[in-house]
């Protein structure tokens, strides 16, 4: 199989928890040139089970990310299975002992790769889907002189508590499974991973979406077809990979660094970018009430909610193109200059 992205060798990097990551890779594709004031760079970091190949579903030719302007990174979470994750890192942080990692162990990895080795001087816009929100929101804290605007839709600059318990409950389905072996499985935990696809999905669409029979709209003749078709595509997964992300979500807090204190106000306040945040009124993760909390800390924060029963999926490309219009009207503003 070709290899479609390139690697940045962070070296021995050592995360938050003061665990040394050895050898640590950051995985990442680029579309379009650095411009000359090297500010031209728009960030989109990947979401939960996302990757480099699924961003591309958020920019494109005459779209308002577009690579004949922009220097496009698409950069691969830790834990993806592409970057250092538990699935691909030797001995002795290989499967269940890979280390935990934050959102802010993520985004200082992607600063060096854009200054070291892409020599990128300023972002112009960070932006992305849900997790790919969230690392949108870290950047704007933890690099606040570093990023002119940052777009987080269907995201949060800190998981709420619910937020977590949905984790918690997926998380639970996956580890009952006998074949998990607390993470030291020989085989892949088939009920385990398939049990994790289906409460997850009845958390990503809307209850209007089940109720209107909406999955129709996906090919399904059934709400069982949409949770066989869940089930089948967590298979691909690694169930520790699956776990190493989830537990960077459930950790996601912008102010839990040395730099902030977890002083949450304090970290909104020094978002220094241009930001607009939206929100879906349906999402069941990240709820628009939460959205506004964080809003009104930030300095040149406006918040936008857009009404749809997809719920958390209206982003997912291909769902609800009124949405990626409505997107990309909202990045054309910030990437007005």
């Amino acid at each position: 199989m070709s290899i479609d992205y390139s690697v940045f060798d962070l070296g021995d990097f050592e995360l938050q928890s003061g665990l040394v990551l050895a050898d640590a890779k950051l995985a990442y594709k680029t579309c379009g040139e650095l411009n000359a004031g090297r500010d031209n760079a728009v960030l989109l970091p990947t979401f939960y089970t996302g990757s480099h190949m699924r961003n591309e579903g958020f920019f494109g030719p005459g779209r308002a990310i577009d690579p004949a302007r922009h220097f496009v990174v698409s950069v691969n979470l830790f834990g993806n299975g592409i970057s250092s994750s538990p699935s691909n890192t030797p001995p002795p942080f290989d499967a269940a002992n890979f280390p935990d990692i934050t959102l802010y162990d993520n985004i200082r990895a992607q600063y060096r790769l854009l200054t070291e080795a892409l020599g990128v001087k300023q972002i112009a816009l960070v932006t992305g889907w849900s997790m790919a929100g969230c690392q949108a929101f870290q950047w704007g804290a933890q690099y606040p002189d570093f990023v002119n605007a940052i777009l987080p839709f269907c995201a949060s600059a800190k998981t709420s508590t619910h937020n977590i318990v949905f984790l918690e409950g997926v998380k639970a389905a996956l580890q009952a499974d006998s074949v998990y072996a607390d993470g030291n499985y020989t085989q892949p935990p088939v009920k385990g991973l398939k049990a994790f696809g289906r409460v997850y999905a009845g958390w990503a669409f809307s209850q209007t979406f089940y109720r209107e029979q909406m999955y129709r709209l996906q090919g399904f003749d059934s709400a069982e077809a949409l949770l066989q078709d869940w089930e089948q595509d967590h298979l691909d997964w690694d169930a520790n990979d699956l776990l190493c992300k989830l537990k960077t979500w459930q950790m996601g807090d912008i102010s839990a660094n040395e730099i902030y204190q977890h002083d949450f106000k304090a970290a909104l306040n020094a978002i220094k970018a241009e930001t607009i945040v939206i929100a879906c009124d349906n999402d069941l993760y990240f709820c628009p009430e939460d959205n506004q909390l964080e809003i009104e800390h930030i300095i040149a924060g406006e918040l936008r909610i857009y009404q749809s029963p997809w719920g958390h999926c209206v982003a997912s490309p291909g769902n609800d193109p009124e949405f990626h219009n409505y997107l990309d009207q909202a990045i054309s503003e910030l990437l007005v200059n």
